[in-house]
């Protein structure tokens, strides 16, 4: 298909445009009419056996209306109407009203010079005029329906560029119009689906700023706080000022891990997230992984243990990123595990690869808090409480990592009943 343009491009632009296609259709033009010449005169010779001089003749007749056709043609061409009206149905008329009159000189000229009798030329013409009203008729109606077609098109680009996304247009048979219906509905879908995610990330990076100020204001505060009773005076018991100390200690490593959360998904949603893969035993990562949190897990009173099937081998990984998930996980379910509570960590093999499992005995997570568990900086608990609630930014992390192995992460829960975070690596 050659797409031309006519509008305020300059000359150069304009003669790139149409250069292919002039190289193209007047050959094309050309070929056709020689070869109806040649099949018309070939045809001719066939049926009626003519004389030498006769068939001289007529393809001298031949030779002169297609030369005539041509140059019509050409100059029709030349002139680029059929691009300058108004509608396509007007442009497509305007072809089969040149073509009829074509038509109409080639057999009449040709009659004119081989009738004897006037009154059969007469009646030729007649027929020729009303063959020629019934084409025009016909490629009118036939123009309408291809007509109908792009009006849609155009009413639904339209639309798209007033923001109505939804806009789709209906798709008619399987010709090029057709073909190009489908993919502008695909491209409205598409547009939509764009749209939404951009509002989505509008949205989330509103939270973001709110959320980070959150979480970085409080601990600061009390850190603030803190030092100034120090620097005042105001506290000057030993054991007074060791908690102080303390407590900011903590508050500082609260803040040095949330910074690092920062930037490591703002790594993650750049792209610039590389993995060091190496053959890894699950058994030594998740064995390692619970040892970190054994000491967590006497003090709160709850039984943290972990399995791994034995034909799970080795696994290529990034071992250090996929034990921040683990690890993610099994202090998240330490956090919400009550005292008397278990905690269990399972792999296994399934058909996706490995599957490893943290199961907890917490409070479970409400059906409506499930769809966003995996979200950047949300919590379940409106409160947004450290003490509970984390950053906020280690389920989003644990599921970018995952997903950058190919795998997949997900959650079961039941408000009463415990979680169960379950991630694949292929």
């Amino acid at each position: 298909m050659n797409h031309t343009q006519i509008g305020d491009e300059s000359p150069m632009t304009q003669r790139i445009l149409f250069a292919p296609a002039r190289i193209r259709l007047p050959q094309r033009f050309l070929a056709g009419v020689v070869l109806t010449f040649a099949l018309a005169l070939g045809f001719f010779y066939w049926l009626m056996r003519p004389s030498m001089f006769e068939l001289q003749a007529m393809a001298l007749f031949l030779a002169i209306t297609a030369g005539i056709s041509v140059l019509a043609g050409f100059i029709a061409y030349r002139l680029g109407w059929i691009y300058r009206t108004p509608h396509i149905s007007w442009a497509l008329m305007g072809s089969y009203a040149l073509a009829g009159a074509l038509t109409f000189l080639n057999v009449w000229v040709t009659a004119r010079l081989m009738f004897a009798s006037k009154h059969d030329l007469m009646l030729a013409t007649v027929l020729l005029v009303f063959a020629g009203g019934i084409a025009m008729s016909l490629g009118y109606f036939l123009s309408a329906a291809l007509n109908r077609q792009i009006t849609d098109l155009a009413e639904g680009a339209k639309a798209i560029a007033e923001g109505d996304l939804d806009a789709r247009v209906p798709v008619y048979g399987r010709n090029e119009l057709a073909e190009l219906a489908r993919i502008f509905n695909d491209m409205a879908a598409r547009l939509k689906a764009a749209d939404q995610k951009q509002r989505e990330l509008d949205a989330m990076r509103r939270n973001l700023v709110a959320w980070a100020g959150h979480d970085l204001r409080t601990p600061l505060a009390s850190i603030q706080a803190m030092i100034e009773a120090l620097a005042d005076g105001v506290v000057t018991d030993p054991s007074t000022v060791q908690r102080y100390l303390d407590t900011s200690r903590r508050d500082i490593q609260a803040l040095s891990h949330l910074i690092d959360d920062l930037f490591d998904l703002a790594q993650f949603d750049a792209g610039a997230l590389e993995l060091d893969r190496h053959p890894t035993l699950m058994a030594d990562l998740v064995s390692d992984t619970i040892e970190r949190f054994s000491g967590l897990a006497e003090q709160r009173k709850i039984r943290l243990e972990g399995r791994v099937a034995a034909n799970v081998a080795r696994v290529n990984i990034d071992a250090q990123k996929v034990e921040r998930v683990l690890a993610n996980l099994i202090g998240n379910a330490l956090r919400h595990t009550p005292a008397g509570g278990e905690v269990a960590v399972r792999v296994e093999r399934v058909a996706e690869g490995v599957q490893v499992e943290v199961r907890d005995a917490g409070e479970g997570i409400h059906p409506d808090d499930l769809p966003y568990v995996f979200d950047q900086f949300y919590r379940g608990e409106k409160s947004r409480s450290r003490a509970t609630g984390g950053s906020g930014l280690g389920l989003a992390i644990a599921k970018r990592i995952v997903e950058a192995h190919g795998g997949e992460i997900m959650v079961e829960s039941a408000p009463g009943e415990g979680a169960v975070f379950r991630f694949t690596l292929p």
